[in-house]
């Protein structure tokens, strides 16, 4: 993880060192362009199943994952190939899960919707609406049982938060004093219903009032807001242990799975919200900054797309699971 660095400039104002900003610049980019890969994968026919691209929402993932240590926990949803790569996990691992491969992250078993990895405390990866929550308020208590100063992040969809599990879970953190950070990435559609129809309150970081919960919302649309947000949450979770409500307004630009062609939703909205893209945030401020050439991005991302190249071809080389691993693991 790189850590956030600053320099003064000519007022009293801070600026992030330009080695941060392209870092935070490449990352959301290899996310970007890792999910594109993927998408294209999947319409090929080189792997099937459920796929849910996180391309839109890249501010959040990465904003959040540069206020974490090594030692944090981190559990979410379906979307989460890239997070999982965010919290250490090689990307070829991730894609040779995404192929069903043995060198993937779960062994070619978990597949797109169930990434996982003990060692870099990345606990998944979870098909069922809103059953991170639970597991995550879990991983909050065995926390603060065992005396420690980490944090557990939990990200879950705007959906996600309608679900009776999602508030008894908050009635335990809140009452016990767990660190775990639940982040509600509003991309304000749960499959192909808009958020509004389902939800009476105006915003969802509201739900943390009925427990006397720390709340708040962030715009999930640009990643240094994100960052400079979660960073102060996560100091003072660390010291007081108490859990947070988080609301990222986010957007995704694809449908709700590679599937969903999204004509619930206008071109105009899409194209609104293709207009503050994260990334291209990032990218007009690294060239006002003269940090980079218009050309040298371009080759910076010709390099990405290289690798991810490569990436995909080491998950198709892989082998898959012998027949006999279907009954490995099905009990503890």
């Amino acid at each position: 993880m790189t850590k956030a660095k600053t320099k003064k400039t000519s007022g009293s104002k801070t600026k992030y060192a330009d080695d941060f900003l392209m870092d935070m610049y490449r990352k959301m980019k290899f996310w970007r362009r890792f999910e594109e890969r993927v998408n294209q994968a999947y319409t090929s026919g080189k792997f099937s199943g459920f796929c849910h691209l996180y391309i839109g929402q890249e501010a959040v993932g990465v904003g959040v994952q540069e206020c974490l240590r090594e030692s944090d926990y981190m559990i979410s949803g379906y979307r989460s190939h890239t997070q999982a790569i965010g919290k250490g996990i090689k990307p070829e691992a991730v894609m040779s899960e995404l192929f069903g491969r043995v060198d993937g992250c779960v062994g070619g078993k978990g597949g797109s919707m169930h990434m996982f990895s003990k060692e870099h405390n990345f606990l998944g990866g979870h098909g069922i609406v809103g059953g991170q929550v639970p597991i995550a308020t879990g991983v909050g208590f065995a926390i603060r049982y065992n005396s420690r100063d980490d944090i557990c992040v939990c990200y879950l969809g705007d959906a996600a938060q309608n679900q009776g599990q999602f508030y008894e879970s908050l009635n335990m953190a809140a009452a016990w004093d767990l660190p775990v950070l639940y982040i509600i990435e509003n991309n304000r559609y749960g499959m192909g219903t808009d958020i509004k129809r389902v939800t009476s309150i105006d915003h969802l970081y509201k739900r943390a009032l009925a427990f006397d919960m720390d709340h708040s919302a962030v715009d999930g649309m640009n990643v240094l807001t994100v960052h400079e947000h979660t960073k102060k949450i996560v100091e003072k979770m660390r010291k007081d242990k108490r859990p947070h409500l988080l609301e990222a307004n986010t957007y995704r630009y694809r449908g709700h799975s590679v599937s969903d062609p999204a004509h619930y939703r206008t071109k105009e909205e899409l194209k609104s919200f293709q207009e503050k893209d994260p990334i291209l945030q990032i990218e007009q401020m690294i060239l006002d900054r003269k940090m980079a050439t218009a050309e040298e991005l371009k080759a910076m991302d010709k390099e990405l797309k290289a690798k991810i190249k490569e990436v995909e071809a080491f998950a198709e080389a892989s082998e898959l699971p012998d027949v006999s691993a279907a009954w490995e693991h099905v009990y503890k």
